[in-house]
């Protein structure tokens, strides 16, 4: 059976290699992994406001990976202190892609850093310190180690039909969270402390977010689900 091909954005960043030290586009390998073992083909894409629509005329379904926070101007607000530096040009190439592949109603998973943007992409804004606003700091224990939590998921959400109406041991990282929803998005899953972890857009074929990192997990129904959508679009657009 023909795979299809599934982008993954990547970071861009600092990166050493044996003697090398540069700029890179990279993506952990767990999210190629988790696409491949699903039955999809990965494609990395670099961040761009080029090309989009050639992009997505290659692609049949689109991750948004996570990484470093989304610049807070993005949304109309100033960065707190824990908010990372900005990456101008990451944020630009995504939000263009994001956008591009929602009107054109392409299959997108939106993970960590990639459900806050998904927010941001219609209109809504980010906490930018979730421990400040949630008084603990169990989303994001200890930087570069993965904090554990179950979620709660809606009833009749695309997300519930595809893990269930609970999901535990999620892998976390992150310390910023979901303001204002934005257009258009539902909430699907929240931890135990009300945080919200999951939204969709039940107007399209396939576009769900969560915060937490499913490509961490042995559990790949989200890949799943996302390249048998994928499958369909290709099919489907093949035949247009």
């Amino acid at each position: 059976m023909e795979r299809p091909l599934i982008g993954i954005t990547s970071y861009a960043q600092p990166a050493r290699w044996g003697a090398w030290e540069m700029q890179a586009a990279l993506v952990p390998w767990f999210y190629v992994e988790s696409v491949e073992r699903a039955g999809g083909r990965a494609l990395v894409v670099p961040p761009s406001e080029e090309g989009v629509d050639e992009t997505l005329d290659v692609l049949d379904g689109v991750v948004f990976s996570g990484g470093i926070d989304v610049d807070p101007r993005t949304y109309g607000a100033d960065p707190h202190p824990a908010t990372d530096p900005a990456q101008e040009h990451r944020d630009a190439g995504e939000l263009a892609l994001l956008r591009r592949a929602l009107e054109r109603d392409v299959p997108t998973l939106a993970i960590c850093r990639g459900f806050q943007l998904l927010n941001v992409a219609r209109g809504g804004d980010l906490v930018q310190h979730v421990p400040e606003a949630v008084g603990h700091e169990g989303h994001r224990e200890q930087v570069g180690r993965f904090s554990e939590h179950p979620v709660d998921v809606a009833e009749g959400s695309r997300l519930a039909a595809i893990i269930g109406a609970r999901h535990d041991g999620v892998n976390s990282h992150h310390h910023q969270g979901i303001g204002t929803v934005g257009e258009g998005l539902v909430e699907t899953a929240w931890a135990a402390d009300g945080l919200l972890e999951g939204l969709e857009d039940p107007e399209r074929r396939f576009a769900v977010g969560v915060l937490w990192h499913p490509e961490m997990e042995e559990d790949k129904r989200l890949f799943e689900a996302l390249v048998a959508e994928a499958r369909r679009f290709r099919t489907e657009r093949r035949a247009d």
